[in-house]
């Protein structure tokens, strides 16, 4: 019972948070949303601050459901896999992100907060290309510096938060389906970093197999 207790008075101030900010999330409208007496709240969470605070700690771990292979097939659909379900779940909170971005500058833990998720993100990203590199999609000729790389996960993920948190408030600057948009940012970034059409080795296999054979008949 503590724990559903603890559950719902976090998911309470979630939502009157992201309603009201940090100021009009008052303990008050908190345990009125939850169902549940002020004195539940307090003695669950001490204050309204540390209630706060460990439900942006909570918001900011974004879920990921899809992660990437230890081994890259088809880096074009893995990668737009993994950014679908990051967008979506940018989607899913981004009145929460909007109202930490707004509350950053009184309380600097929100912007933390608010930056933990994409930032994890992007270490991702980052993963994945040094997977792609390994595993040959990425050769030494058209190897890009490691500061590309970080600028090309950089723009991508930019991108991607861009999209979720501003599509719905300028239509005008995102006016392709979200698809047709995620899979054309990863196409970008596949060419940024240098990423191939398929592993070095295996085109390497595939021009032996089609070269003619030199041996002159008698």
């Amino acid at each position: 019972m503590i724990d559903d207790h603890r559950q719902r008075i976090l998911h309470a101030a979630a939502r009157v948070y992201a309603q009201h900010g940090w100021r009009g999330a008052t303990t008050r409208r908190i345990a009125e949303e939850a169902g549940v007496n002020e004195v539940t709240l307090f003695r669950q969470f001490g204050s309204k601050d540390a209630l706060l605070d460990l439900m942006m700690r909570e918001c900011s771990r974004v879920e990921q459901d899809a992660a990437f292979p230890t081994e890259p097939v088809d880096p074009e659909q893995e990668l737009l896999d993994w950014v679908t379900v990051h967008h979506t779940a940018l989607v899913g909170m981004r009145a929460i992100v909007r109202q930490m971005m707004s509350d950053a500058e009184e309380r600097p833990d929100a912007a933390n907060c608010a930056t933990h998720g994409p930032s994890a993100a992007m270490a991702q990203v980052r993963e994945y290309v040094v997977k792609l590199r390994r595993h040959g999609w990425i050769t030494e000729s058209g190897e890009v510096s490691p500061a590309e790389v970080r600028a090309a996960a950089t723009m991508l993920m930019g991108a991607v938060f861009a999209d979720g948190m501003n599509r719905d408030m300028m239509p005008m600057m995102f006016t392709q389906p979200v698809p047709e948009t995620l899979r054309a940012y990863v196409r970008i970034f596949l060419r940024g970093v240098g990423a191939l059409q398929e592993p070095a080795r295996h085109a390497a296999r595939t021009i032996e197999c089609d070269s003619p054979s030199t041996t002159v008949p008698e």
